[in-house]
């Protein structure tokens, strides 16, 4: 049987984790349209936009937030695969950490769902 400290200790990892991912595939679309292998004047960075609004709702346990930005993170990935299978040299590369990365992020949001929903905490102090 869990004890409930283990469960909450879980999630709060699991927030941790997500936070930690959530940065990397930010700094990663920034530092690929500006700097590593920019595909134009920049404007491409504006990508990460929708990834930085999640940022808050992920520091304070919203579920809802962790919802959303599952199904938010598919749209990465896709654009991962595409650029993997159509550019070259490193931003092929990247394209492929990108896929990583979303995919870990995807799979640690859902860990972090069922983990709040199994300890069966819905407040913010998860």
């Amino acid at each position: 049987m869990i004890r409930a400290g283990n469960a909450a200790d879980r999630v709060h990892l699991a927030r941790g984790i997500a936070v930690g991912l959530l940065a990397a595939l930010v700094a990663l679309g920034v530092a690929w349209e500006l700097w590593l292998a920019p595909t134009g004047a920049g404007t491409l960075a504006i990508k990460v936009l929708p990834l930085l609004l999640a940022l808050p709702g992920l520091l304070r346990h919203r579920l809802y937030t962790y919802r959303w930005l599952s199904l938010l993170l598919w749209l990465y990935v896709a654009e991962g695969l595409v650029r993997a299978n159509t550019d070259v040299g490193l931003s092929r590369w990247l394209a492929l950490l990108e896929i990583v990365i979303g995919l870990l992020l995807f799979t640690t949001c859902v860990v972090y769902i069922r983990r709040r929903l199994q300890a069966g905490t819905s407040s913010a102090a998860a």
